[in-house]
């Protein structure tokens, strides 16, 4: 990654809920995805996600951490691998406290 690159948080939220098998399957499609857009010259890297489930413990959706050159570069990852970007944000700083 060079120094012009961002963090990004994307929370994903899905239409329905799906089973951790079928998001190994996502998971799969997004390094797919990554690597495709890396090839073609794209500063984008995952830095790590969290699962959201419902009381069924389905995931419902997940929040993850990118560092990308830009906006678009995540919507693009994200239209590659299937996946929604229902909120795309810069990270800010962190806050200090319990």
């Amino acid at each position: 990654m060079t120094n012009d690159t961002a963090d990004f948080l994307i929370m994903r939220e899905l239409d329905d809920p799906i089973t951790y098998e079928q998001l190994d399957g996502a998971t799969d499609a997004s390094g797919a995805a990554l690597e495709e857009l890396r090839e073609e010259g794209t500063d984008i890297e995952w830095v790590g996600s969290e699962v959201l489930e419902d009381d069924a413990g389905q995931v419902t959706g997940t929040f993850c951490h990118y560092r990308a050159e830009s906006e678009e570069a995540i919507y693009e990852h994200a239209d590659r691998a299937g996946l929604p970007a229902t909120n795309v944000s810069r990270q800010g700083d962190p806050l200090d406290g319990e």
